[in-house]
């Protein structure tokens, strides 16, 4: 009978951990104790790191800037070999030289979030008041929080309005964000199979997730960095349950059925029979591999309290009152972790403040992952919208 997740000895696995840390091959701005960054929950952080990436050239008047955010597990190595797993960059179907978001053309930017873990400031950043890891010291952030310190890098890389602002899933909370907060500084916005608001349904998947990594023994009330160990099952088993949501019904049992895993019988044991059960443990094994377990306690939690309606006062056009941005909202009909309803919502109050708004449900069976993974019509309505915003601007081809 195997492991449930792959074993990694501990102190290696702590060592990979920590070097999650070191960013390779992208920037990194400071910002300095002087400026610090308020935030959603009355505390100050000061000083805090950004990392990021970026692609293609800014033009003359720094108007072909397109900033992407990204979701809750990926980071700023959107178009670029990841460092860590050596994989291609999580979005190389859209973003690249004459892809829809051409960076022959467009000068991209991409930051690992506040609180995340692969360069930006986050749980398991060395609090300069201890000379330790923050851990569970570092302070519960939104992801209000989380585009106020983007609009820092913004401001550093001297870009008064940015072209586009692009994400899905969290991503596209954080695109929603900017266009509420810093709507002045958005010329055109692509929030994608996202909703103004997490469900109470997702809340629940989220807590889940934290309790699994709250009850592994090497999590150590968030104290592991030191301790040189890695809360691995823990973490492991929230992603597996995390990553059942990126997926439908259909998308499943047409990659997986009830097919066995390398075995013609079942063994009659706990070991992975089913072909979808491996898949899981494989998703959960590489994860742990890459990915701090406090971010994600932290992540998660920024996005259950997302709630944009709620920050004007319960009526969500409020968000948008007076806006000049131009909108794709863009939904898949088989997510059914952030369904076409939500992003309705999101259009229905664009439509309420007379916003320039367009939407599209794409047809598809892979699920809220969809805008991740081969779709021909969604790439085909990326491209679309932004040729005819850069048109309109006057970016020239």
């Amino acid at each position: 009978m195997t492991a449930p997740l792959k074993h990694i000895p501990e102190e290696n696995a702590a060592a990979k951990a920590r070097a999650h840390m070191l960013a390779p091959e992208c920037e990194v701005l400071t910002i300095p104790d002087s400026e610090p960054l308020k935030l959603d929950g009355e505390k100050l952080l000061a000083p805090f790191s950004i990392a990021y990436k970026t692609y293609g050239q800014l033009n003359a008047d720094k108007s072909n800037a397109i900033l992407i955010c990204h979701a809750l597990t990926a980071d700023q190595y959107v178009a670029s070999r990841h460092p860590v797993t050596g994989k291609p960059g999580w979005w190389e179907r859209l973003v690249g030289p004459g892809r829809p978001i051409d960076t022959d053309r467009f000068f991209i930017i991409c930051p690992n979030i506040l609180g995340g873990c692969m360069g930006s400031t986050g749980p398991a950043s060395i609090d300069p008041k201890t000379g330790h890891p923050y851990g569970l010291n570092f302070p519960v952030i939104t992801i209000g929080d989380m585009v106020n310190a983007q609009v820092r890098l913004i401001d550093h890389l001297g870009i008064d309005q940015l072209f586009a602002v692009v994400g899905g899933s969290m991503g596209g909370m954080q695109v929603l964000g900017w266009c509420s907060r810093h709507m002045e500084r958005v010329y055109s916005a692509i929030p994608i199979a996202t909703a103004a608001w997490h469900s109470s349904q997702n809340i629940a998947f989220h807590e889940v997730g934290r309790q699994a990594v709250m009850a592994d023994p090497n999590w150590c009330s968030g104290n592991y960095y030191e301790k040189g160990l890695v809360p691995r099952n823990g973490l492991g088993v929230a992603r597996m349950a995390a990553h059942i949501t990126y997926l439908s019904e259909d998308a499943l049992h047409e990659k997986f059925g009830r097919n066995l895993q390398n075995r013609s019988e079942r063994t009659f044991s706990f070991d992975a029979d089913f072909q979808v059960e491996s898949y899981l443990r494989h998703q959960g094994s590489t994860f742990v591999d890459r990915f701090d377990a406090n971010s994600y306690l932290y992540i998660t939690r920024a996005m259950d309290y997302f709630d944009l309606a709620a920050e004007h006062g319960d009526v969500l056009a409020n968000a948008f009152r007076g806006t000049q941005t131009r909108f794709c909202v863009v939904s898949f009909t088989s997510d059914w972790l952030y369904p076409t309803r939500e992003s309705r919502d999101i259009v229905q109050a664009l439509n309420a403040v007379a916003a320039n708004v367009s939407f599209v449900e794409i047809d598809s069976i892979k699920g809220h992952d969809a805008f991740l993974l081969e779709e021909p019509e969604f790439a085909a309505t990326v491209e679309g919208f932004i040729n005819s915003c850069a048109k309109r601007r006057g970016l020239a081809r």
